[in-house]
């Protein structure tokens, strides 16, 4: 590995990624890549601790130690670009390490040795996007409309989201995605775009709403752009039926308990991936009676904003029961929208065979509550 490296780092880097953290809480991702500071080659290393990202600078001999002991501590996975070969390197559970590496020939892109550059995001900045014209987020230059560029932030973070998790999604077969409560769909078609234009997989994906007028506008986009594995329906979350297996399930600002049974319907299906965005969370609301937080209760707001989180944190580890690794991450920040968690859940490749206890039950018994997600598990 260490002469992998020694090819790879230097003016003809274009980038390394580690991923596949063994410790997620630990930290979720690194990136490095070349930056000039005083006419000096360095690497900057970004490292994506929950929502934080910090920076660091290496030189060759310091970056090379670093990469491989992120390998040997840290992380399963690192991918490695430059000019003239691309890797990528595997670390199994007992710390084997698998190298596939090739060469590159051909065209070269140009190396940005910039120090602060401008963020990069999935869906470039300039580069049209059929749907986003549409929906009115870029005019047909690819320009950003001024007025929904939070709304093209958060698409490209949400993208970031999946992005973490794609090797977990089998590419030797079709994906099932469902998108329960889609709305206008911005990111039901951003899925698709991503997952099937970008990263080649072949993904099938339905986006479930109760508008009549929205999936109607969403079904003639759909057909327009010829994404013939793109469907809409109208229907409720709790009596949808229209899939047996599915591989990931995303519900955002579904509203109070529509949010549990749609987690319900994915653990039922032994989905892979589970991303959630809950909105509106009144049933805690209307029950928590605690004599020892009437302090904090007593105060409308807190009592809301307590028990929305009480609300998430009983999803997230009923989630933990049924094997699943959860993560509670911040969407957007919080000057867009008041609906800024999100929780992802994916799901464990070894099976134990024993059921994590929690002891959710112990603690929702103190607060005097029982959410619908609780009732449905029953």
């Amino acid at each position: 590995m260490e002469e992998l490296l020694r090819e790879a780092v230097g003016e003809g880097l274009y980038q390394i990624v580690l991923s596949n953290p063994k410790d997620k809480e630990k930290m979720s991702k690194v990136k490095i890549r070349p930056v000039m500071l005083k006419n000096k080659l360095l690497y900057q290393e970004t490292t994506y601790i929950g929502t934080q990202v910090f920076h660091d600078n290496f030189d060759k001999e310091a970056l090379i130690i670093r990469i491989m002991t992120h390998l040997s501590d840290d992380f399963r996975q690192c991918e490695i670009e430059a000019l003239n070969v691309k890797a990528t390197i595997l670390v199994s559970k007992k710390g084997k390490m698998t190298i596939n590496k090739k060469t590159v020939t051909g065209e070269q892109k140009e190396i940005d040795f910039s120090h602060n550059r401008a963020k990069t995001y999935i869906l470039e900045e300039g580069k049209p996007v059929p749907f986003l014209v549409d929906l009115g987020v870029q005019t047909s230059e690819g320009k950003i409309v001024k007025s929904r560029y939070d709304k093209f932030k958060q698409i490209n973070r949400f993208l970031e989201f999946i992005e973490d998790i794609l090797p977990t999604l089998p590419k030797e077969k079709t994906i099932k995605v469902i998108d329960f409560g889609c709305g206008k769909s911005y990111l039901t078609f951003a899925i698709y775009y991503y997952l099937n234009i970008l990263q080649g997989f072949d993904a099938e994906i339905i986006g479930l709403d109760l508008k009549r007028d929205v999936i109607f506008r969403c079904k003639e986009l759909a057909s327009k752009y010829g994404y013939e594995n793109l469907k809409f329906m109208q229907g409720d979350i709790g009596t949808f039926e229209g899939a047996e297996a599915v591989d990931m399930v995303v519900t955002l600002h579904a509203c109070d308990t529509a949010t549990d049974y749609a987690i319900k319907k994915a653990i039922g299906w032994n989905a892979k991936v589970i991303l959630s965005v809950p909105c509106c969370q009144h049933e805690v609301n209307r029950q928590i009676a605690c004599e020892e937080l009437v302090p904090a209760l007593k105060y409308g707001l807190i009592k809301e904003k307590l028990s929305a989180l009480i609300t998430d944190a009983v999803r997230a580890n009923i989630l933990e029961e049924c094997g699943y690794d959860v993560q509670i991450l911040e969407f957007i920040d919080m000057e867009h929208t008041p609906k800024n968690i999100l929780i992802r859940a994916v799901k464990k490749q070894e099976k134990t065979g024993k059921r994590k206890e929690t002891n959710v039950n112990e603690m929702t018994k103190l607060l005097n509550v029982e959410t619908t997600l609780q009732k449905l598990m029953k």
